[in-house]
């Protein structure tokens, strides 16, 4: 599948929309704490925001939203760990090394939505720590 460009939407294929009810703040804080940028902003009620490769949209919400749980791959746990908790953000799991290979920590950020954050260690068989492949990726 080809998509067209287009300058208003992200090159990313998937993108989850995250409610904060302060759109300017919560964009502005998970900058400076998870190290996302600002893409595009469309009035007070919607901004666009780029990590790499992949991209979010911080959307209004006119009442408490409830929380989001969102993964994101990072070069370095420990370090996006740190800036992150300096930033304010409420570190629930410590960086840990799972045995399918990734060192993750989760954050709570601004607005009670939840973060993952994921550095892999190694490339590990889903089936050696009992996944399995299905799908396209399956050998």
């Amino acid at each position: 599948m080809s998509l067209t460009t287009n300058r208003s939407m992200p090159s990313a294929t998937v993108i989850p929309e995250v409610p904060y009810l302060d759109v300017r703040e919560a964009a502005t804080w998970l900058a400076s704490a998870f190290g996302f940028s600002e893409r595009l902003r469309i009035g007070r009620h919607r901004v666009q925001m780029a990590f790499e490769g992949g991209a979010i949209m911080v959307v209004q919400s006119e009442r408490q939203p409830a929380p989001q749980q969102t993964l994101v791959r990072v070069p370095d746990v420990d370090s996006h760990c740190e800036t992150a908790r300096r930033a304010g953000a409420t570190i629930v799991a410590e960086p840990t090394d799972h045995p399918y290979g990734e060192r993750q920590y989760t954050a709570i950020d601004n607005g009670g939505h939840h973060w993952t954050f994921s550095q892999s260690l190694a490339d590990v068989d889903p089936a050696d720590w009992g996944g399995e492949l299905v799908g396209p990726d399956r050998p």
